[in-house]
C-alpha cells in the first residue's frame, strides 16, 4: 500500500482552509516564505467556533525552501502563531489538542506565505482513491 492514503493526506494548498482531522492523529503545516502563521481550531469546515489554538512551543525552519540546509529547531512560549523569516517553517499540531467539539485545524498566514497541510498517522488506512476530501 502507498504512503498517501496508508499514513498520510494532503491539501497542497491549505492556506486559510479548515483542514479536517477526522481519522488522523496530526496535522503538519508546511508554510513557505518569511511571514508569521496563525494555528486555529474549529467545529466544522465552515469555521464555526473558529479560535486560536496556543499550543505551539515549537517548530522547525529551513533556510532553503529548496531543502539545501539542515532543519532547525524554534522554540517559543505556547502561542498559536509562529512569525519566522526563514524560507519555510514546519509547524506540527496533535489533534489530541482540538478542544472538545472540535474537528478541523486552519493555519494562516498574515501576507503571502503559503501552506500545505500533511494530515498524517490516519488511523484508518484506504486507497486513495478512496481518501475522504481533507479539506471539507
Amino acid at each position: 500500500m502507498e504512503g498517501l492514503g496508508r499514513t498520510f493526506n494532503v491539501v497542497p494548498t491549505a492556506d486559510g482552509v479548515e483542514v479536517n482531522c477526522r481519522d488522523t492523529s496530526a496535522v503538519t503545516f508546511v508554510c513557505v516564505g518569511a511571514d508569521t502563521y496563525t494555528v486555529q481550531e474549529a467545529q466544522d469546515a465552515a469555521g464555526t467556533g473558529a479560535r486560536n489554538l496556543a499550543v505551539i512551543t515549537h517548530y522547525y525552519e529551513n533556510a532553503s525552501a529548496a531543502g539545501a540546509n539542515a532543519w532547525t529547531k524554534a522554540t517559543q512560549a505556547a502561542g498559536a502563531a509562529v512569525t519566522t523569516a526563514a524560507a519555510v517553517a514546519v509547524i506540527e499540531v496533535s489533534t489530541k489538542s482540538l478542544a472538545d467539539g472540535y474537528t478541523h485545524l486552519k493555519c494562516s498566514s498574515t501576507a503571502t506565505g503559503l501552506v500545505t497541510a500533511i494530515t498524517h498517522d490516519l488511523t484508518v488506512q484506504r486507497d486513495p482513491r478512496n481518501l475522504p476530501a481533507a479539506a471539507v
